[in-house]
């Protein structure tokens, strides 16, 4: 295999350009996806792929392929990328460095005119993050037929916008069929979102998969009433209702440590009044763990909870499931390619499973699949403070080159 050398100066001038698009007062990005931003960083990506001759597929629900051919072109595509939408206080790496680190190794490809067996495709997944539009990773999610187009289309933000809607507004809602596009493998570059590697000065994570994760919406439903004239014996207060289950389901993500977390992200209080009693609270659930059936204890002794802390309150509730993703092996053969992707580059490296939902876990269930993590500052992420360093982002751009070289030998 050609020992072909990324640029890591052009791959961190790429990532601080698009942080601009979307920057926040505190150094991260807000891009959520389908937004003007979305749109903007979208037509970036689009001319910086037709500027290295590739052609830009976007499918219906707004996923981008940008193809590079190869020698041969009855091969399917080896596919590389990540998400370029962030979370609302997001950082400038997570999901970008995925799709701007697959953009470096093209380039790379482009420059030295290198060919492959197999035609090279970067991929844009539309809406990984499900800040805006729940659940997660919605379009890899149609892609690999877990959902429908038409269960996406309705998606609604909080403000009642859909999904379908503003992937229209935009103008990427393309004409091709989510999931007639095929691939011989995928390879997902990503900062760790956690502090193992940093902690154990290794530069890469070779992933082996992804541990189950489950979502919850739940409403609890009270009484509004003054805050003044109402005795406390005769409340009916959803937010005390709220507070208790949120105590609880810290408690169950304990019982089963050390590997599962659970938290509650986002809460609506009701009328939100400083003088009135809460009437109503919303709020999330999110449950994770490597064991599916683990999980399933959890999911069991959440909905008990429920009952137990909600009832006696005299407070109604209504719950869903809204999204379940079951625990994910990697294809081995990939996982070994990234292996000797990082050998090959002398970087250190351990294996490890990830704590976070990402793309690579729905396409694993249509095609081969794997992911690379290099470490990010103090396991931060999901914040404006999520760090990443020029050498590690550089490091995860060659083992990600080095490892699709790898695979497309084998395809010849």
């Amino acid at each position: 295999m050609q020992n072909l050398q990324i640029d890591g100066q052009r791959l961190w001038d790429s990532l601080m350009h698009t942080a601009l698009i979307g920057a926040t007062p505190k150094g991260g990005i807000c891009r959520l996806t389908l937004t003007d931003l979305d749109r903007q960083v979208r037509d970036w990506f689009k001319a910086q792929c037709e500027a290295l001759g590739c052609t830009v597929a976007i499918d219906e629900v707004g996923n981008m392929f940008a193809r590079r051919p190869g020698k041969n072109p009855g091969l399917a595509p080896i596919a590389m990328g990540s998400h370029l939408d962030t979370q609302p206080t997001g950082g400038k790496f997570d999901g970008v460095l995925g799709v701007l680190g697959a953009l470096e190794a093209m380039r790379t490809l482009h420059d030295l005119g290198y060919e492959t067996n197999a035609p090279i495709e970067i991929v844009n997944w539309t809406n990984e993050e499900g800040s805006r539009f729940a659940p997660a990773m919605l379009a890899s999610g149609v892609f690999a037929g877990v959902f429908t187009p038409e269960y996406a289309y309705a998606r609604t933000d909080r403000d009642g916008k859909t999904f379908g809607e503003e992937l229209q507004r935009i103008g990427y809602r393309g004409a091709d069929k989510a999931g007639a596009h095929k691939f011989a493998a995928m390879f997902e570059l990503h900062i760790e979102q956690g502090p193992i590697l940093e902690d154990e000065a290794r530069m890469i994570g070779i992933v082996q998969g992804v541990q189950g994760m489950r979502w919850y919406e739940v409403t609890v439903t009270g009484q509004e009433a003054h805050t003044g004239a109402t005795p406390m014996r005769l409340r009916k207060n959803a937010l005390l209702g709220a507070a208790r289950m949120i105590e609880r389901i810290e408690a169950i993500a304990r019982e089963h440590s050390p590997d599962a977390v659970g938290s509650v992200g986002l809460i609506e209080n009701k009328p939100n009044s400083r003088n009135v009693v809460p009437g109503e609270v919303f709020f999330t659930v999110d449950f994770r763990h490597p064991d599916d059936k683990v999980l399933d204890v959890m999911e069991t002794k959440f909905r008990a909870a429920l009952a137990e802390s909600l009832e006696p309150m005299k407070l109604a509730y209504t719950e869903a499931r809204i999204w379940d993703s079951p625990a994910v092996k990697f294809a081995p053969d990939l996982v070994e390619c990234v292996r000797i992707g990082a050998d090959k580059a002398g970087f250190t490296s351990r294996d490890m499973i990830s704590g976070a939902g990402h793309d690579a876990a729905y396409i694993a269930r249509v095609a081969p699949t794997t992911m690379i993590f290099v470490p990010c500052a103090g396991g931060i992420s999901h914040n404006e403070a999520e760090s990443t360093s020029f050498d590690q982002c550089a490091a995860g751009a060659q083992v990600l080159l080095n490892a699709v070289l790898e695979f497309d030998r084998r395809m010849g």
